[in-house]
């Protein structure tokens, strides 16, 4: 070995040396890394454990919040159909109550017309009477008493009335 340039007892000494590195590697180094490394793969397999727990719970969350939003959206459009129908149940009553008015008003003014007529014809019938009166009085050249007058225009207009009707 010598002819190589190598010092066996040096060679000898190095390799001794060298395992006693490993041995003292082996037995004080290497199971503290080993540790560590150990403890950080388990916190890294934490890590990730919670990562993975903590996506499926967005996911769960998300999915509650997506039910909850669908739930709110039917249950405005249940609000809007139901205050759409009240409006219309509200629209038809004011318009059945409006029409009752109108029919009201119109039956009111129907009576009020019929008794104007009716008091007019009453007035026209004395106004025709006492001209009828006169006018006799006129001719016949006397003065009849009122209850006789009346009694004179009522047969008056009873025939003149069935006459009319003839």
């Amino acid at each position: 070995m010598e002819t190589l340039g190598l010092n066996p007892w040096g060679f000898f000494v190095h390799v001794v040396n060298f395992i006693l590195l490993l041995i003292l590697l082996r037995v004080f180094l290497y199971p503290p890394i080993l540790r560590m490394l150990d403890e950080r793969q388990a916190r890294i397999r934490e890590s990730m454990e919670r990562a993975e727990a903590l996506r499926v719970e967005s996911e769960r969350a998300q999915q509650e919040v997506q039910r909850t939003l669908a739930e709110a959206r039917s249950e405005g459009q249940r609000i809007i159909a139901q205050a759409t129908e009240i409006a219309d149940r509200l629209q038809r009553e004011r318009q059945a109550a409006a029409e009752a008015e109108y029919q009201r008003i119109l039956q009111r003014a129907q009576e009020d017309a019929r008794r104007e007529r009716e008091q007019a014809f009453a007035e026209l019938r004395d106004q025709i009477a006492d001209l009828a009166v006169m006018a006799a009085s006129r001719i016949i050249h006397r003065q009849l008493d009122p209850a006789t007058q009346r009694q004179l225009v009522n047969e008056f207009l009873v025939e003149a009335t069935d006459g009319r009707r003839s």
